[in-house]
């Protein structure tokens, strides 16, 4: 398993810390290195993160409110040399508060804390069953059916997803993303971002790397997944 991290500090010398304890955790991989809170945003706009170093004390947005800001969040580890931001860290579900300077012995316990977190949820039991047209999930303390053909697209929500329908409310269960992508047909849906997945039987509008549902509704594109996404265009539209 390799969890991969995005680091975020306004200082160049903590950050090449940061980026110097990563390389040496075999379980742990960095995809990117921001200055500040607005870089990381437009990163996470394209791209997928399991686990973020944040500093909190940062100009234009600090960190606890940058966290706070994200409507898909990857799991947090703070960085600060204030302690009293720890309670706020933990508010908004951190994993770690680490008070800076930063030593690599605990650094590597915080590192070894987000493993078994992302281990344990690994091993989350399952709550869908699929079939040829349907798949049963469950929601609320029910079981319920949905036909393939309802969905429009499938968010990611932290543990959970939700099942955007056509014309109902969307359905939230708890399962991964990545699980729900497993059992769904190849050929009718499509891992688009990080945080998405689409019915390509409903994708009639793109606009600027985006889908666009119901004129309202914007779904990135993220660069992992562009050259797939531009083999179904290809196939399908005609330019």
């Amino acid at each position: 398993m390799k969890i991969k991290c995005l680091a975020i500090d306004d200082e160049p010398l903590a950050l090449k810390q940061i980026s110097s304890y990563i390389d040496k955790i075999p379980f742990l991989e960095t995809v990117s290195l921001c200055q500040s809170a607005y870089e990381a945003i437009e990163y996470l706009e394209k791209n997928e993160v399991d686990l973020m170093f944040v500093d909190i004390n940062m100009p234009d947005l600090n960190g606890i409110d940058f966290v706070k800001s994200l409507t898909q969040k990857p799991q947090i580890i703070f960085t600060t040399a204030y302690s009293e931001y720890a309670i706020e860290g933990f508010k908004v579900d951190a994993i770690d508060y680490i008070l800076k300077p930063i030593s690599f012995e605990i650094f590597l316990k915080s590192a070894n804390k987000a493993k078994t977190w992302f281990e344990m949820n690994e091993k989350q039991p399952e709550t869908i069953q699929t079939t040829k047209d349907c798949l049963f999930v469950k929601s609320e303390y029910k079981l319920i059916r949905i036909m393939l053909s309802e969905i429009k697209y499938i968010e990611s929500a932290n543990e959970y997803i939700q099942i955007h329908l056509i014309n109902d409310q969307p359905v939230t269960t708890l399962i991964r993303l990545k699980s729900m992508e497993e059992q769904l047909p190849k050929n009718k849906f499509m891992r688009v971002h990080r945080s998405f997945i689409v019915n390509l039987d409903r994708v009639t509008e793109i606009e600027r790397n985006r889908i666009v549902f119901d004129h309202k509704v914007y779904i990135p594109i993220g660069d992992q997944y562009k050259e797939n996404f531009q083999a179904f265009i290809d196939r399908t539209f005609l330019m």
